[in-house]
């Protein structure tokens, strides 16, 4: 591919990424190849590049003779995509405490304010810059692999996020975002590893990716419980 095309072919995958984690394009949703080029002003084969990679990322769908979709992930696969995540993030977290680039914490203070800056007014990209927070974590371990997988998992987080959850509290993102910088800061990985976990647990909470009762029993057991204290 040609430097100009490969050029357009980023251009039209990072707005078509940015719609779908912006909840403009939602999960299910076709695309097709003749109507994204023809809103971009780039042909076919460039649409058609641009969606492999969002296929690769896990964003978008090839459904045979039907076209390109945005994905719709089961819960049972939105459960392993947050494990993961988890896994990955704590590894970031424990290089990061041993070496932070020198201007690591002027980026990431940089970007809380960024967050605190559309706190409560624009939810979409409130949800992006939530996202992107973890992006800018794993760049700065200087592991371009461990970012890569970061990224990737991070961006499906957000695409389940917009099929399942309940709400998203800008409040409590930016708030842990800021102690999990002053942990790190601090070189206390055991902390900013509870919070971490705290904070990745409460958007999968909000995700309501746990199968709910389905029986009068198992709903009013726990209100049983309380009756017998």
């Amino acid at each position: 591919m040609s430097d100009s095309k490969n050029t357009l072919t980023n251009a039209v995958h990072d707005l078509l990424r940015r719609a779908i984690i912006e909840q403009a394009l939602k999960p299910g949703m076709r695309l097709p190849e003749d109507t994204v080029g023809e809103q971009f002003g780039v042909s076919r084969t460039i649409v058609r590049h641009a969606l492999v990679r969002l296929e690769n990322e896990g964003l978008v769908i090839t459904r045979r003779n039907r076209g390109a979709f945005v994905a719709e992930p089961s819960k049972e696969e939105a459960q392993h995509v947050f494990e993961v995540r988890q896994c990955l993030e704590k590894e970031v977290i424990r290089i990061l405490c041993e070496r932070m680039p020198e201007s690591g914490y002027d980026q990431l203070e940089a970007h809380v304010r960024n967050e605190e800056s559309v706190k409560g007014k624009d939810g979409p990209v409130s949800i992006r810059l939530a996202g992107e927070f973890h992006v800018l974590l794993a760049a700065l371990t200087g592991n371009d692999v461990l970012a890569r997988y970061v990224s990737e998992v991070v961006l499906r987080c957000s695409l389940i996020m917009s099929m399942y959850a309940r709400s998203h509290s800008s409040d409590c993102a930016v708030g842990e975002h800021s102690q999990i910088i002053e942990a790190i800061r601090a070189g206390n990985a055991a902390r900013a590893s509870e919070i971490m976990n705290h904070h990745l647990g409460a958007v999968a909470g909000r995700a309501e990716l746990t199968p709910k009762p389905d029986n009068i029993q198992s709903i009013l057991s726990h209100y049983g419980k309380e009756l017998a204290q």
